[in-house]
């Protein structure tokens, strides 16, 4: 569909996830956690 490589898509993954395991960001995701749990 973006004629993008799978290596590419693991890049943007990663980058992705580290974002948001980043600790600021993790403190706001926080209140969410709660409605992924039911």
């Amino acid at each position: 569909i973006f004629n993008i490589t799978r290596e590419r898509v693991r890049q943007i993954e990663a980058k992705a996830l580290k974002k948001l395991r980043h600790p600021v960001r993790l403190r706001r995701l926080i209140p969410y956690r709660e409605l992924l749990r039911r």
